[in-house]
């Protein structure tokens, strides 16, 4: 089935076409906290068919680490990918309940690993649903390896396969060290009234404010419905927020999750150099020494 997809995005239909598909491995990233917007409830579980669970907040991050939904380390994904029988010549689809909410975290994670075909499904189970498409009462089993398999996998240097894009992900310091570049576009995807401290951080001991120099894009604004605006959209959304003369851009939010939907929007209208602040207002409204707005 492998196939040349220039978008980040799939199409519900598109999704439904491949399902029969062995290579095709479909994962379900909703989680558990929504953040900054009404979260959409059911009253009966459903997932789309073949579809395995992908747990954002409790496996793929680093729960050793002091920061919130910390990105997970190598060993990690490794593990977990190859408990789901994930390949690097699978072409995974993920997805959540929301729309579009946690799915471009897994994805932007994916990414970050060195995978090529993985993608979004735009308008997630939502999206789904609303075109009376068929769904499943539970998850396709996730384990289909041993844990000895997987350890096996591990040490024979299964390393060597996850191309790991450093640069894509940040950390405060060299954030800091980016504050005043005219080459580097920082977005805050926070609502307006975090991002001007007028509203309380939902975390206690973080301040109120922004980054020095940072953009204010909420998710919501890049969103149409369920699932992401035009890449023509976009492009004006972006055009009339980023430096003329950037070279880059660094996705901020409250923990790492939301920033991940203004990067895969990023990168939909066309723009490649982005990168995620992983600690993001979490960490930096937290830590005295840095400065706010």
């Amino acid at each position: 089935m492998k196939q040349t997809i220039t978008s980040p995005l799939v199409t519900a239909q598109w999704l439904e076409q491949h399902l029969d598909n062995d290579n095709l491995i479909v994962l379900d990233a909703s989680m558990e906290k929504v953040v900054g917007k009404s979260p959409i409830l059911y009253d009966t579980f459903s997932c789309i068919p073949g579809a395995k669970k992908l747990d954002l907040e409790n496996e793929l991050c680093d729960l050793t680490s002091n920061q919130t939904h910390a990105f997970p380390t190598t060993a990690q994904f490794i593990e977990i990918t190859s408990e789901l029988g994930i390949t690097q010549t699978s072409q995974v689809v993920i997805y959540d309940n929301q729309g579009i909410y946690s799915s471009p975290r897994a994805w932007w994670i994916f990414k970050v690993m060195g995978f090529d075909h993985v993608y979004v499904l735009d308008g997630g189970l939502p999206q789904w649903l609303a075109d009376n498409r068929v769904t499943a009462e539970r998850f396709s089993s996730s384990m289909l390896v041993d844990s000895a398999s997987v350890d096996s996998i591990i040490k024979s240097g299964c390393e060597l396969k996850v191309n790991v894009q450093d640069a894509w992900v940040c950390d405060s310091t060299y954030l800091l060290d980016k504050l005043s570049d005219k080459e580097t576009s920082i977005f805050d995807a926070r609502g307006a009234g975090r991002f001007s401290g007028q509203a309380p951080e939902p975390r206690e001991g973080v301040r109120s404010g922004h980054i020095p120099n940072s953009v204010n894009l909420p998710f919501s604004q890049v969103l149409a419905g369920h699932g992401l605006k035009t890449a023509e959209e976009l492009q004006q959304i972006f055009a009339g927020l980023a430096n003329e003369q950037d070279t880059q851009r660094v996705f901020s939010c409250g923990s790492g999750i939301t920033a991940c939907i203004l990067i895969l929007a990023s990168v939909e209208a066309g723009y490649h150099h982005n990168v995620l602040y992983d600690g993001s207002w979490a960490q930096w409204g937290r830590d005295h020494k840095l400065p706010i707005e």
